[in-house]
């Protein structure tokens, strides 16, 4: 509330104007003061005046002369006390560190604020809570067995899961070098390409890295269902139906978006891949494909 330092200020500045005023008076002062003594000392040389006026004129003068010193003092004084006030006032005031959109107000006029906790008592630690929509960005955790395929500048498809629909370009902008342990996941900060008013602070999102194609390899990549991939180790494997017998097959993953999954190698269009079935089976099984039937 600036009430009271809104009130100083303006007795500061009322306070340094009557200061000035007064100046400005005893220097006019100080001109008639100096016409008073010339005019003294002419009737003194003709013996028309007597030495005491002259000396009494002399000594108005310097008096003056001594006042308009204090004056100018009192008037510098009067203009750091403005300064002083001003600042006072400023302390009133909340500015941000940068411009953006309140979505949340911390504290209520009449509360403390304070930058450190006050350890369980009443001080606010904050004021409000500013966005900069435009610097939003996304922040994912990826398991550590699959940390080794995200690279900072890599492209991402970003859905929010009030729009799953809206595929959002995005990129990776660093990977933190820093593991949590009881998650077994590693952090990656994912910068947001397409600007969007439908992109909010704390939504849900799901992101898609996409592996570009590695030396040798067809540019050209493949879809299957997520839930076809196993892991076997540190590889992600497919099993493919070939003469009612699985193979197992080694195959690079590209990344997934929502329910699929992008294949790089390891298999060939038209080939058949096990999409359901328990986790028991294993290379050299035989299966039978069971064909959908058509309503």
């Amino acid at each position: 509330d600036p009430a009271v330092a809104d009130q100083s200020l303006q007795l500061s500045r009322a306070q340094a104007q009557a200061a000035a005023s007064a100046l400005e008076e005893t220097r006019v002062r100080i001109e008639q003061a100096r016409l008073d003594e010339r005019r003294t000392e002419s009737l003194r040389s003709q013996k028309i005046s007597s030495q005491a006026d002259l000396d009494k004129a002399r000594a108005d003068l310097r008096a003056l002369q001594a006042r308009l010193g204090v004056q100018q003092d009192q008037l510098t004084v009067a203009r750091k006390e403005i300064r002083l006030r001003e600042t006072d006032r400023s302390d009133t005031e909340i500015r941000a560190p940068f411009a953006g959109i309140v979505i949340s107000k911390n504290a209520q006029a009449g509360e403390m604020i304070s930058p450190n906790s006050a350890g369980g008592g009443f001080t606010r630690t904050g004021i409000a809570t500013v966005v900069d929509m435009s610097s939003l960005e996304i922040d994912v955790d990826v398991n550590e067995s699959y940390i080794n395929r995200v690279r900072p500048g890599q492209k991402v498809d970003a859905a929010l899961d009030a729009y799953p629909d809206w595929k959002i370009p995005a990129h990776v902008i660093t990977v933190v070098p820093t593991a949590d342990r009881e998650k077994a996941t590693v952090r990656v900060r994912i910068a947001i390409d397409q600007k969007d008013p439908r992109i909010l602070p704390d939504m849900g999102v799901k992101v898609a890295f996409i592996a570009p194609p590695e030396e040798g390899q067809h540019a050209t990549s493949m879809v299957v269902p997520r839930t076809a991939l196993r892991r076997d180790g540190d590889k992600d494997i497919l099993l493919v139906v070939i003469d009612g017998k699985l193979e197992r097959r080694a195959v690079g993953v590209g990344g997934t978006e929502g329910d699929e999954a992008r294949i790089l190698s390891g298999v060939t269009p038209g080939e058949t891949v096990v999409v359901t079935g328990p986790e028991t089976l294993k290379d050299g099984d035989r299966v039978r494909v069971q064909q959908e039937k058509s309503s």
